[in-house]
């Protein structure tokens, strides 16, 4: 199959937990839990691993969110520290369990784009 005319584009397809192939499967079986392969075009995603780089992108973009927040209500309001925890608390969680799955459908889409799966063990 050549994969450079027919690939749907990474980023959309990724954020939608799509098929990097098809576009059309389902790529998560449970919250982050790869499926096997694809129910669609059948690409096996035992190949693909995003390790680490979902939960680095989720700290970094919640943290500067969070203490962004937690500096402007500081300064403007100069709230009780109970208020800070459950501002903090709250946004924290929410935000890292809404960013990660999309996240690393994102990045699991722009390794296959990448090609980066073929060379993972290559010396």
């Amino acid at each position: 199959m050549d994969r450079t005319h027919t690939l749907p584009p990474p980023i959309p397809t990724g954020l939608r937990g799509r098929c990097p192939r098809c576009g059309e499967g389902h790529l998560f079986q449970g919250f982050l839990a790869l499926r096997l392969s694809c129910e669609a075009c059948g690409l096996d995603y035992s190949s693909f691993d995003s390790a680490d780089g979902p939960a680095f992108f989720v700290m970094s973009i919640v943290g500067l969110i969070v203490v962004g927040l937690a500096l402007f209500l500081e300064v403007t309001y100069e709230p009780p520290i109970w208020v800070h925890a459950l501002v903090a608390g709250s946004l924290s969680i929410g935000l890292s369990l809404l960013l990660v799955r999309p996240l690393k459908g994102m990045l699991i889409a722009l390794q296959f784009a990448n090609k980066a799966e073929e060379g993972r063990f290559r010396q």
